[in-house]
């Protein structure tokens, strides 16, 4: 990892880490909710997506600052969908970035709520947005934040993910699954970083086609480090997967050839970032950072 790159992801994470707590503390809410979003939101984390949105910013010479409403917003999406994800109903998960889940704390109700209430507010920050961004340009992120987030992105893709447990699917069948429940939150951060920055159809076309390799690799590396990662850097026990009775990567192809996926499309990765002029840019560190992880 360069210098340059990380320097770039401290500053960006301290960034989002910092505003995330202000916008929930100003709501005028019971504290119990708050204290309840706010636990999951202060749990740490990689925060790949709203990176991945400033990222595009920074390979477009825009000020990253544009940025920041959205990518908190992007962020309190995937945290919403962490504390539904951890539930009894759905993973039934104890531990979430090395902390009791949600549910465990404050209860299965408020940990309903809290998740409810950190995506209604996620549209209401893109909303009000103070970054200089005209009300066509929030509409057009509002709407594409709903597709890969509702029921033909992440929500959809989560329940094919729960009914596809204890069934054999094929690498195709998989991928479109992870496709909906974690690719699609990951391209729309590059999308809504292209819509921000102001670049050409042709352009966004092309970064959404990076995004979709992006999230192919992010599930697959998830699924390498579920059978060889270290339970302590992820934050929770491995092996959930084969307990789950999950179709993995790692599990169709065997480790080796789960390894040979993931770099057959950060090849391709590479390959979209320089039909854009842009290898040698944040956009390739974060490529390389999300293969090379160790949690």
């Amino acid at each position: 990892m360069s210098a340059l790159f990380q320097t770039f992801l401290e500053e960006a994470r301290q960034l989002v880490d910092k505003k995330l707590p202000e916008y929930v503390r100003e709501l005028e809410a019971e504290h119990r909710l708050k204290e309840a979003m706010l636990y999951s939101l202060e749990a740490g984390g990689k925060r790949v997506r709203p990176v991945l949105l400033l990222a595009v910013l920074k390979a477009y010479n825009q000020p990253i600052l544009h940025g920041l409403d959205t990518a908190c917003a992007i962020e309190m999406v995937h945290t919403y969908s962490l504390v539904h994800d951890d539930l009894p109903a759905m993973d039934d998960d104890d531990l979430r970035r090395g902390q009791p889940t949600n549910h465990k704390v404050f209860g299965e109700a408020t940990a309903i709520l809290a998740g409810d209430a950190l995506l209604t507010q996620s549209f209401a920050l893109i909303a009000n947005a103070d970054a200089p961004l005209s009300a066509k340009t929030k509409v057009s992120i509002i709407a594409a934040l709903s597709k890969a987030a509702g029921a033909s992105g992440m929500v959809g893709g989560q329940l094919a993910d729960m009914f596809a447990e204890g069934k054999q699917l094929t690498v195709e069948q998989l991928a479109n699954v992870h496709k909906r429940k974690t690719g699609e939150l990951l391209a729309f951060s590059i999308e809504a970083g292209a819509l921000i920055a102001g670049v050409s159809n042709e352009e966004r076309s092309k970064l959404n086609e990076f995004g979709q390799e992006i999230g192919l690799l992010f599930q697959i590396k998830d699924d390498i480090l579920d059978v060889e990662g270290d339970s302590i850097a992820i934050g929770k026990p491995v092996g959930s997967d084969a307990v789950n009775n999950k179709s993995t990567y790692p599990g169709l192809l065997g480790l080796d050839g789960a390894k040979t996926m993931l770099h057959t499309h950060y090849d391709r990765a590479l390959q979209v970032l320089d039909e854009l002029h842009l290898r040698g840019t944040l956009l390739e560190d974060l490529a390389k950072y999300i293969v090379t992880r160790d949690h």
